[in-house]
């Protein structure tokens, strides 16, 4: 029988106190149900990145279901995990730096990080407060029999596309299925360099921010706050009220970045020769980018294509201005362009040159350069991912989020 650790205590100050406490057992690895195979795999070069060296936090919320009444959910996902991990079972390996800093993993099974709670909280009375459990990894069940699944992974071995494949696949064994109804590819190889290399298009992602004075811009002011803003339907509706008919057509994403931009702009009263620039992460999945990689592929496959302008041009135009900066810049998108990137900077240090100015998700840090990823994960959406408890369905999986 596992043993349980310490007990953890939970202390939320704001908006309204809650405490509450959480018992958490030994930590254990979850290995692959099968043996799998012990081999050296190497990362693309957008794997690579130096950005995309940190551990992306997962929480999702799982309310109580009925129909789940002797089942727990613990050993469902526990068993579920087990065996999708024969198909994943890289995931199931360790991170190695080889020469050059190349990293590739080592498929030894070693398997992945899995902690067990209980907690005497409620998901009504969390609310949207489930970050407080963003220090656990694995399944936290709840006294209203609800559950809390919270996972972190390596950016370097999946982008938000490969982590959702891999999700529905754990989500698939948990319901029963014998084998994931996608089977995983790994070929990171598709996404390697050119042997000669060339940069054949322009990259404003990996360009220095330079003012109008030749100085790098700072925004590191001691008036400088942190807000979070909610966009709802009726806000996105009376942004749209100002965009012109031909733009009408833009994307949820593209409207709200290019609406950040140009009040982040406003708000910093910068120079009006600044060049200010948004940077979007772009998935090249799908035929509209021209990147053919095969069905199943999990790995990293994003540009960060950058919109650049003169700081008045953004303040003192309509916000259509920026959003058409927004859309051409991720237009750019299609193989020449990723291969043009693998070989510029990225396969070094990604988007090195991204300021501290607007945060949403997670910070990365980059040749002694603070950056912040802008990651709009309620456009992202999960698809169909069922824990044996239920499903959640928020859309495709089109763009990912932004540097500003």
């Amino acid at each position: 029988m596992r043993g349980f650790s310490s007990p953890l205590t939970c202390a939320m100050i704001s908006p309204s106190a809650l405490l509450f406490q959480v018992n958490r057992l030994k930590p254990e690895l979850i290995t692959p149900a099968k043996p799998t195979p012990h081999e050296t795999k190497l990362l693309s070069n957008i794997d690579d990145q130096g950005s995309l060296r940190f551990q992306v936090p997962v929480i999702m919320s799982y309310k109580n279901n009925p129909s789940m009444k002797g089942n727990d959910a613990v050993e469902v996902i526990r068993e579920a995990l087990s065996r999708a991990l024969v198909y994943y079972y890289p995931l199931a390996g360790r991170l190695r730096e080889g020469p050059n800093r190349k990293l590739m993993v080592e498929c030894n099974g070693e398997g992945v990080l899995f902690i067990e709670a209980n907690a005497d909280v409620t998901l009504a009375q969390l609310g949207e407060r489930l970050h407080s459990f963003s220090i656990l990894r694995g399944v936290t069940r709840l006294s209203c029999g609800g559950f809390i699944l919270a996972l972190r992974v390596n950016h370097t071995m999946c982008d938000a596309a490969g982590l959702l494949q891999f999700l529905n696949a754990v989500g698939e064994m948990a319901q029963g299925a014998q084998a994931p109804s996608t089977t995983p590819v790994w070929e990171r190889e598709l996404l390697g360099a050119r042997d000669q290399p060339r940069i054949t298009c322009v990259h404003h992602e990996y360009e220095e921010g330079i003012d109008a004075q030749g100085s790098l811009p700072s925004t590191n002011k001691p008036n400088m706050v942190q807000r979070s803003f909610y966009f709802g339907s009726k806000e996105i509706k009376a942004i749209r009220n100002h965009i012109p008919p031909q733009l009408s057509t833009c994307s949820t994403f593209d409207l709200i970045t290019a609406c950040l931009w140009k009040c982040r702009t406003l708000a910093l009263r910068m120079n009006p020769k600044q060049v200010v620039r948004v940077s979007c992460l772009v998935s090249a999945r799908g035929k509209r980018h021209n990147v053919r990689l095969p069905l199943g592929y999990y790995g990293n496959a994003i540009a960060f294509p950058a919109a650049v302008s003169e700081a008045k041009d953004v303040c003192t135009n309509p916000l259509g201005y920026a959003l058409e900066l927004v859309m051409k810049a991720k237009a750019t998108v299609n193989e020449e362009y990723m291969r043009s990137f693998w070989l510029g900077q990225a396969g070094i240090c990604g988007p090195a040159k991204a300021l501290n100015l607007i945060s949403f998700y997670v910070q990365h840090k980059c040749n002694n350069e603070e950056g912040y990823c802008t990651n709009m994960l309620a456009i992202i959406g999960h698809g169909e991912i069922s824990a044996g408890a239920r499903e959640d369905d928020c859309g495709d999986c089109a763009d990912y989020g932004g540097y500003i």
